[in-house]
């Protein structure tokens, strides 16, 4: 076997929020991928960065009241502790606000704009002149200029699907300020797309890509492509372009760069590992990328041709993955799906979530979906049930009746048929079907139980003269496990590792999934996984709604939102006045306050999506309107004791419904 050289990345992370299951899904993905190459003996980096650049970013800084530096920071911290507890082993995690990505950045600009790749054209774009910025599509509202529907975005309406123009929205209005915007001209810089066509046309056939992707890009090449505009004004946080004050370069221009950023910063704090080796042009070494289907162009059409034309190589392979659903839904604050990673984690072992995506990834870019239910039995069943069941059947016997030595002959052949599938399970694991793999693993933990069950060394154990025949079969039994933990090593990290304490053996690799353990002494077993409880999953979802009364209906019909109650019900729901005696951020919450109200007979806590509309210290000795008994929710901030009543479109714009001057606390609401 020839060793390879391969470098790995997955999709930059944007420092504009906490990594979720949705991330999760392309970092297990491309962690099983990296951890498999590793254990075929292959140099297999795996780097990664976050994307901090953009409107967004700065936005977000100055809402917070801190500079965007520290806010990527922070996040940046906060994303790197999520990968860890996920066993995600990224070689490097790196910034694309680093010194590393804008000398590269600055150095394809360069060599496209001397290339004459580089196009300079007035655009006329929407103009907050309030804020005094031009505006992104996403920070446009109005009505659609197709069926009338208000609140659309700048580019597209989610209510009858059209696409357009920010400037054919009727009467847009500024999310950020609220301002009506003006059209005013700029001059932009374009990278000139539209002269590759043909070169991209052979490209996306090379191999590089899976056929769905390649059948997709393949209805915009054959529409011709545009040019990409790669520049924006100030102010934006991002990199200046060289020569162009008060320019700057698009984040889409400088977030794939970003994996070269951060490989060269890899390689500035190691030996042996050559930056030029992976990136020339005619280079042998192999570079591939993990993304989701949603950024197929910018990786699959500018990638390769800004790299191809700036004197660097282009990817060896793209694996593009499907979206997620849970319960068959998009994921949900309202609903409680909409988990992230910390919250996850405080329930849930992570490594149940790297075999339950693993059981469901294929080499497509079909959407998956999380089913909760399915997610319990599942793991439960598979690992708890079926994998972890063979060392625990047979270890107590090895232990007390043969001094923790495992026999000195394998007698069944079902080890041999075992490693006889490593050839097809290596080309599940490089084709990226992993599904296929866990079916074919798990048909070996059946085969496994199975065995052991017919020989029942429980029973025989109890029958003199059955002694040679029971430590052979756990013998077996310990040795099957430890092929089946081979194959799931770049699954199940953590669990490998404990069953290789448990074994007494080396790390596993894949080359030893050969030698059977013979005459080999075990230490004493002690359990490897805990079952998957339903309340654990019940409550990380309780923990990741925000609270209710704030949060949007989503995909509710109208008689849902109308459904009528009797008076009697209504009756029930206890309105009083409350005095707001504290209000604070939640660290963590995008929307959410902590309120201290008194309500006359006592003291509450209420948390309430209100950030964006108030700031926490001119609400203090303010009045609301509460839902004084409505049970108490734990939320993954705290405790809620009550809902205070809100109303409004939602940003900035969300009113406290308070009561009328001279009202006093605890007065109820009739």
């Amino acid at each position: 076997m020839t060793n390879r050289n391969i470098l790995v990345t997955s999709a930059l992370p944007n420092a504009n929020g906490s990594i979720h299951l949705g991330h999760l899904l392309e970092h297990i993905q491309t962690d099983i991928w990296v951890r498999y190459q590793r254990m075929r003996g292959h140099q297999c980096i795996y780097v990664c960065a976050d994307d901090t650049h953009g409107t967004a970013i700065m936005l977000k800084a100055e809402e917070q009241d801190v500079d965007p530096e520290t806010l990527i920071s922070q996040i940046k911290t906060e994303h790197e502790k999520d990968f860890q507890d996920f066993f995600i082993s990224h070689d490097n995690y790196h910034s694309t606000h680093s010194p590393e990505n804008e000398e590269y950045s600055s150095l394809i600009y360069t060599r496209l704009m001397d290339a004459g790749h580089i196009v300079v054209k007035s655009v006329e774009q929407l103009y907050d002149p309030e804020r005094q910025m031009f505006l992104a599509d996403r920070f446009i509202v109005g009505t659609c200029p197709k069926c009338n529907a208000d609140d659309q975005y700048g580019d597209n309406c989610e209510a009858c699907g059209a696409t357009y123009d920010a400037t054919d929205l009727i009467n847009p209005k500024s999310t950020i300020s609220g301002a009506d915007p003006e059209l005013k001209e700029s001059t932009h810089f374009f990278f000139a797309l539209s002269n590759f066509t043909e070169y991209l046309k052979n490209w996306t056939r090379s191999g590089a890509l899976q056929d769905q992707v390649a059948n997709k890009l393949a209805e915009w090449l054959n529409a011709g492509l545009q040019d990409w505009d790669i520049s924006r004004d100030a102010p934006y946080f991002g990199f200046e372009i060289p020569g162009q004050p008060e320019k700057y370069f698009y984040v889409w221009l400088d977030a794939p760069i970003g994996y070269m950023a951060s490989f060269r910063n890899f390689c500035d704090r190691s030996e042996g590992i050559a930056f030029d080796d992976f990136w020339n042009p005619d280079s042998e070494h192999e570079l591939h990328h993990f993304i989701g289907k949603d950024i197929i162009n910018f990786h699959a059409l500018f990638w390769p041709a800004v790299l191809s034309n700036s004197g660097f190589r282009t990817p060896t392979r793209i694996h593009t993955h499907g979206f997620i659903t849970v319960n068959g839904q998009k994921m949900s604050k309202s609903r409680g799906t909409f988990i992230n990673a910390g919250t996850y984690k405080e329930h849930l072992n992570p490594e149940f979530l790297r075999y339950y995506y693993a059981s469901k990834l294929t080499n497509s870019i079909d959407d998956m979906d999380i089913n909760l239910d399915d997610f319990i039995q599942k793991v439960n069943s598979d690992l708890v049930g079926k994998v972890v069941n063979i060392a625990s059947r047979c270890a107590g016997f090895i232990r007390k009746q043969f001094n923790s030595r495992l026999s000195s002959q394998p007698t069944t052949d079902l080890l041999a048929e075992f490693v006889s599938q490593k050839a097809e399970l290596e080309l599940n694991y490089e084709a990226g079907e992993f599904s296929k793999l866990i079916r074919q693993v798990m048909s070996m933990a059946d085969k496994a139980n199975q065995y052991i069950a017919e020989h029942e060394p429980w029973v025989k154990i109890r029958q003199p003269g059955n002694e040679l025949e029971v430590h052979n079969v756990c013998s077996d039994g310990i040795n099957m496990f430890r092929i089946i933990v081979a194959y799931l090593k770049p699954v199940l990290p953590d669990l490998a590792e404990k069953s290789e304490k448990f074994l007494n053996i080396d790390p596993l690799g894949w080359q030893s999934i050969d030698s059977p353990l013979l005459n080999h002494e075990i230490n004493k077993f002690k359990p490897l996984l805990a079952r998957a409880e339903q309340k654990s999953v019940e409550a990380m979802v309780e923990a990741s709604k925000e609270t209710e009364s704030l949060v949007q209906p989503e995909e509710e019909s109208v008689e849902q939102i109308l459904a009528q109650i009797d008076y009697d019900d209504f009756a029930k729901v206890d309105l009083r006045v409350a005095t707001i005696t504290n209000a604070e951020a939640v660290e963590g919450a995008d929307k959410l306050l902590k309120l201290s109200l008194d309500i006359g007979i006592e003291q509450r806590v209420v948390f309430a999506g209100i950030k964006s509309a108030y700031d926490p210290g001119r609400l203090i000795g303010k009045q609301t309107v509460v839902v004084a008994n409505l049970k108490p929710r734990k939320m993954r901030f705290g405790v809620s004791e009550g809902m205070v009543l809100a109303a409004g479109p939602g940003g900035e714009d969300i009113y406290l419904l308070e009561p009328h001057t001279g009202a006093t606390a605890g007065m109820k609401v009739t």
